[in-house]
């Protein structure tokens, strides 16, 4: 059955690779960017089924423009992808405060900003999915990403607790954590800095592990977009998917980490309760 997508950062990576495949696949989309001129190709090749949209997804009223060509043009929403994103590499020392603000507001922001214009329509139709893209860093902190990584655990945090209320209204909530995919996420989408040497064990590595990795990354963007048009289709979804081997392994052995070390600290947290006999 054809739905109606709207995907934020459009015009590269995954959020290319997922509008291609939504509109080979007989979907209606409204791609949307910073630069819709990137996004004219689409128009071109799909015609009707596409329309375009300058968004700059920090800005309220970009956001509810966006939603407005959707009603006009096709009526509505049946799915909402929220995929815009980028993050630098530095350490927390070096990056300086309106970097790690810039960051925050897209990732996190834009997110809340696009999902926040899309609820009404969802809301009015009974119906509708919300796919929100976090990442492996949304699950483990990434060194030399804390603005990233901070953003993607609040996009997290957000979804959980939307996924909760959505669903009285009959709209699904599914947040996607890729691992490396072979996208620009890795090239001049990104700013990287090897920062002090004091930090180079981490920081400095996970500058030089990008650039090495580059292009050679395990993740294929077209793959993935096939996953999640899998994942619109459902009944059912899943609340949260990792994408690719490498973000599953890394969630795995972190989630066992974690639960290890709730173990082992049991007695300490348990102890600031009252006693028993004073409840």
């Amino acid at each position: 059955m054809s739905q109606r997508w709207f995907i934020t950062g459009s015009s590269r990576g995954l959020g290319r690779a997922l509008s291609e495949a939504v509109l080979n696949a007989g979907h209606r989309l409204v791609a949307s960017a910073r630069e819709p001129a990137r996004l004219s190709d689409l128009e071109e090749r799909y015609g009707d089924a596409v329309r375009t949209a300058a968004l700059d997804v920090t800005d309220p009223v970009a956001a509810e423009a966006a939603m407005r060509i959707a009603i006009d043009n096709f009526g509505g929403i049946d799915v909402l992808v929220n995929n815009a994103g980028y993050g630098n590499i530095n350490s927390v020392e070096d990056t300086d405060l309106d970097d790690f603000r810039r960051q925050i507001e897209t990732n996190l922001f834009g997110t809340i900003i696009v999902t926040k214009a899309a609820i009404p329509l969802m809301r009015k139709q009974h119906a509708g999915h919300i796919i929100q893209f976090s990442s492996v860093g949304g699950r483990i902190g990434a060194p030399g990403r804390a603005s990233y990584s901070a953003a993607k655990w609040g996009v997290e945090g957000f979804s959980e607790v939307l996924a909760r209320e959505m669903e009285l209204i009959g709209v699904k909530v599914t947040i996607i954590e890729p691992g490396g995919f072979r996208t620009d996420f890795a090239g001049s989408s990104t700013q990287l800095s090897e920062g002090r040497p004091e930090y180079e064990a981490v920081v400095g590595r996970a500058a030089s592990m990008q650039r090495e990795l580059n292009g050679r990354q395990p993740g294929d963007p077209a793959r993935a977009a096939q996953v999640i048009l899998e994942v619109a289709a459902m009944g059912k979804p899943p609340l949260r998917l990792p994408l690719g081997s490498d973000a599953l392994a890394a969630i795995e052995q972190a989630d066992r980490a974690k639960l290890e070390e709730l173990e082992h600290w049991r007695a300490l947290s348990v102890s600031t309760d009252y006693p028993r006999a004073q409840v």
